[in-house]
């Protein structure tokens, strides 16, 4: 007993039953498929429905109630012109005539004659795992007996024969449509070879197997189904890391890159603060990278899961090449810029490992907490980084920032902690001395950290006078203003003589919003590009404001 179903076919009701509606579904689609690529196609298809439906009148006019499989196959053949049947025959045989004539053309010909007007796909009507070795049988024209003995004989030196035969199921697509095998055999897509192909396709049993074949199908479904089961375990480790390096990202962009911060995941307990300050640019590129290194095949191996158990459609061959490409690309990308995460984070690390080990008293190393202050080059400093006592107010209790060397030989470097901007100007200032020339203040932003955007050199003083003791000067010269305490104690400092203290400037531009910013004292020849003189300096009272946008 079968159901039927009731049709509506170019506005005509016909009873159909459902193997029959099966059948002549798949052909309308297929003549859809094949004639809606071309203009007019599809007109030609409209037209081959009507005729369709004449066909059905006449079998309705004639008593038949219900349209059965057999009714439909013989109207499908009749759709078909009778030249185009003899076109074919007469293409056969010209195939035929062509192959006899090829035993004195070169194997390179004869591949070419052979595979001229064919396909590559993986056949399905004749497969033992995929279809692979099929689908190259019909594209050479050759016996599937001898690619499948070849695929055996690679397996066996090293997997070679197995490694391709995965390669080639996952980017050959599958002939499913009656056109796409009619492409595959090499065969022109007309409505006669459509319906021979859609009746072929319901009518043809399998092609029996020897035992050899039965028991060879069996090897290669183990050796598939174990492939499936690696790459089930390869898609669960790669969900894992995807997820873990997913979420270390965003809670690492969510909290502060701060060394203080060392939670779990976050850029200071990764210890990649330094990069992120310096160099955040190569730190997404590279999280980006990686993710899509992860996605990709991740996102195959479910894609190809799900075709295989029919709950989606296999990837087209454009797709898979474009992610085969995208893959490529990120891998080139991930290992590079893997190579400079570790590279930075190698050297931050080691200077944050000399600056912990680097001896100093206690005071030293709070005063240098307390303002922000990070050391970064300290030869022949003997270990004397804060003075008291020659503040340009005489006060005794000030410390301030003060290194020396008897013959000049200290290089020394110290920057403030990073500081957060927008773009703009911004203006710079302390206080400071030297006895020689060679020390400067300098800033620094990620864009030109080698290469400081500003400098400005102490001026050398010495330790009487300074431009700041000049000042005060003047203001007790001049009668109409009111005589400052402030400047009166600068006045009176070291005896009347001051202490050589200037006030130095410098501005900054910071062209990218959202960027870092910091600044220091040097005489490291490397950042001032200038030799040092100067057996001692000091430097205090940092400001940092904002000009304009």
């Amino acid at each position: 007993m079968k159901k039927n179903i009731t049709i509506n076919l170019c506005g005509r009701l016909f009873q159909i039953d459902e193997d029959a509606y099966e059948m002549l579904k798949h052909y309308v689609e297929s003549l859809r498929s094949h004639f809606g690529k071309q203009e007019g196609g599809d007109e030609i298809a409209n037209d081959i429905e009507e005729r369709i439906a004449e066909l059905f009148d006449e079998l309705k006019s004639s008593g038949t109630e219900a349209i059965t499989i057999e009714h439909v196959k013989d109207i499908i053949t009749r759709i078909g012109k009778p030249e185009q049947l003899s076109d074919d025959e007469a293409d056969d045989a010209g195939r035929n005539t062509s192959g006899g004539q090829a035993s004195g053309q070169s194997i390179y010909e004869q591949m070419r004659s052979r595979t001229s007007g064919r396909r590559l796909y993986r056949n399905p009507n004749d497969k033992m795992v995929a279809g692979v070795m099929s689908g190259l049988a019909s594209y050479t024209g050759t016996d599937v007996t001898f690619w499948r003995l070849g695929a055996v004989l690679f397996t066996l030196c090293y997997g070679i024969g197995l490694i391709a035969y995965i390669v080639l199921a996952i980017v050959l697509p599958q002939a499913n449509t009656p056109e796409e095998q009619l492409q595959m055999q090499g065969r022109e897509v007309t409505p006669q070879n459509l319906a021979d192909a859609v009746v072929d396709d319901k009518q043809s049993p399998r092609p029996q197997r020897s035992g050899l074949a039965e028991v060879f199908s069996v090897f290669l479904k183990i050796v598939f189904g174990f492939f499936i089961c690696i790459a089930v375990i390869v898609g669960v480790a790669l969900a894992i890391a995807f997820f873990g390096v997913l979420m270390t990202t965003v809670f690492a962009m969510l909290m502060p890159a701060s060394k203080a911060v060392t939670l779990p995941f976050t850029l200071g307990g990764m210890g990649l603060t330094e990069v992120w300050n310096y160099h955040p640019a190569v730190l997404v590129a590279f999280a980006v990278s990686l993710l899509a290194v992860l996605f990709i095949p991740l996102y195959a191996i479910i894609h190809m899961v799900l075709s295989v158990t029919k709950k989606v459609k296999p990837m087209s061959m454009a797709q898979r090449i474009v992610w085969i490409v995208l893959w490529i690309v990120a891998f080139c990308c991930v290992i590079p810029l893997g190579s400079s995460v570790s590279m930075l984070h190698d050297q931050y690390r080691r200077e944050r490992h000399a600056e912990v080990n680097m001896w100093m008293t206690d005071e030293d190393r709070d005063y240098l907490n307390t303002f922000g202050w990070k050391i970064e080059r300290n030869d022949n400093c003997h270990n004397d980084y804060v003075k008291y006592g020659e503040y340009f107010t005489g006060d005794t209790e000030t410390a301030y920032l003060d290194v020396w060397d008897a013959n000049a030989e200290q290089v020394f470097q110290v920057r403030s902690m990073v500081q957060e901007v927008d773009s703009g100007t911004y203006r710079i200032t302390c206080n400071a001395r030297a006895d020689g020339e060679g020390v400067f203040i300098y800033a620094k932003t990620p864009a030109n950290r080698h290469d400081p955007s500003a400098l400005a050199m102490i001026p050398a003083y010495g330790n009487e006078g300074g431009k700041i003791w000049e000042e005060a000067l003047e203001q007790l010269k001049n009668d109409s203003l009111p005589i400052a305490e402030q400047a009166r104690r600068i006045r009176e400092a070291n005896n009347g003589k001051g202490y050589g203290w200037y006030p130095v400037e410098l501005i900054v531009k910071v062209d990218r919003r959202r960027t870092t910013l910091c600044y220091g004292v040097s005489t490291w020849e490397e950042t001032t590009q200038t030799p040092n003189n100067a057996k001692w300096f000091s430097a205090c009272d940092f400001k940092v404001e904002k000009l304009n946008d």
